[in-house]
């Protein structure tokens, strides 16, 4: 005889007791016969009471949360929510004042509804909304989503990788040490040795030592390899630039492949909260933006390549050939370059050392976790830094940001600058660089150099996250398009002087705005000289590159 199926879930919260039991208690009247009606009063409890039902195999279907809770907001708490179960349909309760508060809502959660109180008679006014939200909920597929399982240590640049690149793809897994019990028990069922790290053991069971990201990749479902030979468009990146390139691509009839070396999103997409970016007033994670962003761009038609570095672009007559660093290549008739920009490597004794082991680039929702109640440090004076700050201060006992020069103002938003002064766990040491670590196996001290007084000081330090300069990595493109004494690739009226056209253009008109020294190649976001270097902007470039690229090929 096979075991009962669960009862689905509906889960309340407010902070408000009476409410609270209020709602429980006309949920219960309705749905109490089909569904698990929960309660609870605050937004750290729904969570942990959220996390013990996927313990047990049940299933959200329906979240209702009340916007206005001192703890955590309604919104904070759908946020996180969503992690746990993301197809659980997500209504706010709201006062008539906090409406429009619930409608911006909309972008950060993709709320369902927005639910004003009081809901009274709940036959008109409750019932109604959460039969809709159940019937939605029904016609979706909510499985649980199979998981891989990463066994590694704690102190290893190897597993640290590997986790990055999984989180960064939007992979589920679950992260394991090695020298736990789960972790030395799936280690010896899947018969590795615990002195080759990480282990990845698949959704469907496949066990992998060491893998390299493209072999993790054709294991978890990521496509590595274009589909055809020949393009319209080949678009090189997938930050904010090359995702606005294939989504505008694709939707306007081009056959468009995105090549991206690690994971799309860019730096932006580690981004812990965006909040300057139009139409998204409460912010938006760089995570959230991206996948919405790479859905878009499938959806049109765009294919998406992960684990292929560029490392040539050819001009094969009318064709352009882009060869990568495993002998394979692909053709098209243009190219756009949006391959952004890389942190730059602290160049500090000892440093170098521990990447991977306590010294971290852009990787700050990743560790986070690891990071609960210790002391973070974090290098560099710009938005990432600030947003990874802000974002790090959650749960960390303490964070502290290096920066070099007189004062924040100077180089980060004015709306961050303010946000960092107003968390009380939030140091900013001023004219501070870091000029060693040390440590026995991972990251232990750092000694600081105050650069107005030349003292320095050794602090204890295990966590160090690395947000400075914006490196091109164009290296690859010597010899083939123009670039600024930087490395960035220029591209329109930066090419030559007014009314000169580039050394070796062929063509009897001058370079579209965003086109390289070379016809039918073309520049968009933080890679080409002199641009914004702000996501609005680069994925403002990349669709105006694709227009541009329409202009090229009808005037060919």
């Amino acid at each position: 005889m096979s075991a009962p199926r669960p009862r689905t879930a509906i889960l309340t919260v407010d902070d408000d007791p009476a409410v609270s039991r209020s709602i429980a208690r006309d949920l219960r009247r309705r749905y109490g016969d089909a569904h698990r009606i929960v309660r609870a009063e605050s937004g750290p409890q729904a969570l942990e009471a959220m996390r013990e039902l996927k313990l047990r195999g049940d299933v959200v279907a329906v979240l209702l949360a009340d916007y206005r809770m001192p703890q955590m907001t309604g919104l904070e708490f759908l946020e996180q929510a969503m992690d746990i179960y993301p197809t659980a349909r997500r209504v706010l309760l709201t006062a008539y004042a906090d409406t429009g508060a619930a409608i911006e809502a909309i972008n950060v959660v993709d709320l369902d509804y927005y639910l004003l109180k009081p809901w009274d008679p709940p036959d008109e006014k409750l019932y109604p909304v959460i039969d809709a939200q159940l019937e939605s909920w029904s016609t979706t597929d909510h499985r649980i989503v199979a998981e891989a399982k990463v066994i590694g240590h704690r102190w290893s640049a190897a597993s640290s990788d590997t986790r990055e690149f999984l989180a960064r793809n939007q992979v589920p897994y679950r992260w394991y040490l090695a020298d736990s019990p789960e972790g030395a028990r799936l280690l010896d069922a899947a018969g590795a040795d615990p002195r080759t790290l990480p282990v990845i053991i698949t959704a469907e069971g496949e066990t992998l030592v060491a893998p390299s990201n493209a072999e993790l990749a054709g294991h978890v479902g990521l496509s590595t390899a274009p589909a055809e030979e020949f393009y319209d468009l080949v678009v090189i990146g997938g930050g904010p630039a090359g995702l606005g390139s294939a989504v505008y691509g694709a939707s306007e009839g081009l056959r468009t492949v995105l090549v991206e070396r690690t994971a799309t999103g860019g730096q932006a997409g580690q981004s812990s909260r965006i909040e300057n970016y139009l139409g998204f007033p409460d912010g938006v994670s760089g995570g959230q933006l991206t996948d919405r962003a790479r859905r878009q761009a499938v959806k049109f038609g765009a294919e998406l390549i992960t684990t292929r570095e560029a490392v040539s672009l050819e001009v094969n007559g009318a064709g352009r050939t882009v060869r990568f660093d495993d002998g394979s290549s692909v053709g098209a008739h243009t190219v756009i370059l949006a391959t952004g920009v890389a942190y730059r490597q602290l160049a500090a004794e000892g440093v170098d050392e521990f990447t991977g082991r306590g010294v971290f680039y852009g990787s700050a929702l990743t560790e986070a976790p690891s990071c609960i109640d210790q002391d973070v440090y974090i290098v560099g004076g710009a938005n990432s830094a600030g947003q990874a700050a802000v974002y790090l201060a959650r749960g960390a006992k303490s964070v502290t940001l290096l920066v070099r020069g007189r004062s924040l103002e100077n180089s980060m938003s004015y709306y961050l600058v303010q946000q960092v002064e107003s968390v009380p766990n939030i140091t900013v040491r001023t004219c501070t660089e870091v000029v060693g670590a040390e440590g026995d196996g991972h990251l232990e001290r750092l000694h600081l150099r105050n650069a107005e007084t030349g003292e320095i000081d050794t602090v204890d330090a295990s966590w160090l996250f690395v947000f400075i300069g914006a490196a091109p990595r164009t290296d690859w493109l010597d010899g083939t398009v123009l670039r600024d004494d930087h490395g960035f690739v220029m591209s329109g009226p930066d090419l030559a002087a007014p009314g000169e056209t580039p050394p070796g253009w062929d063509l009897d008109r001058h370079p579209f705005h965003l086109e390289t020294s070379v016809p039918g190649i073309f520049a968009a976001g933080d890679v080409r000289s002199e641009s914004a270097k702000r996501v609005a902007s680069a994925v403002g470039e990349g669709a105006m590159a694709v227009m541009l690229v329409h202009r090229y090929l009808e005037g060919r």
